[in-house]
């Protein structure tokens, strides 16, 4: 380099247009925006597979209890379900029992049991169960029978009398 060349080279400004700083931080905006609803999407997804491994520890359970009891289960007919965490748990001597990743800020995300019977004392003589839980990212619910089928059912089409599996 000559000496004027060099003199040049160190006079001349050198940084980022505005237009630069603009779309280099649109560009970080719109990265930022897709990131966060990809998170979201994982965390639901993260809540339902926390949900369907709770109902298959409640099923596990229950399966013990029944080993236990000649065959019969807790006898719960409640029209809406007995909530798994509270009532199940005690029927089945358990402590420390799961609820809901959602429990506390959304109270319609319970796991539920019903079996049937006609008196719902908790008893030993039920011969058929169903749990159940809302999945998030369907709006669905989560189903376990005693009868071994799991699945989903629709919520606009979900309804449980006497234990009776609606899969």
């Amino acid at each position: 380099m000559t000496g004027k060349s060099k003199l040049k080279f160190l006079n001349s400004k050198s940084g980022f247009t505005l237009i630069e700083l603009l779309v280099v931080i649109s560009i970080i905006g719109v990265l930022a925006a897709l990131s966060f609803v990809s998170f979201t999407t994982s965390q639901r997804q993260a809540r339902d597979s926390a949900r369907k491994s709770d109902i298959k520890q409640y099923q596990s359970s229950l399966e013990a209890y029944a080993n236990n009891h000649n065959s019969l289960f807790p006898q719960r007919p409640n029209a809406g379900g007995a909530v798994a965490s509270t009532t199940l748990c005690s029927d089945l001597l358990l402590s420390g029992c799961s609820e809901d990743p959602k429990n506390p800020s959304d109270p319609t995300f319970t796991y539920r049991y019903q079996s049937d019977g006609a008196v719902s004392n908790g008893t030993a003589s039920a011969i058929k169960y169903i749990i159940w839980g809302k999945i998030e990212s369907t709006e669905n619910y989560w189903v376990v029978c005693s009868n071994g089928k799991v699945g989903t059912v629709a919520q606009s089409g979900f309804g449980v009398s006497g234990g009776n599996c609606p899969l």
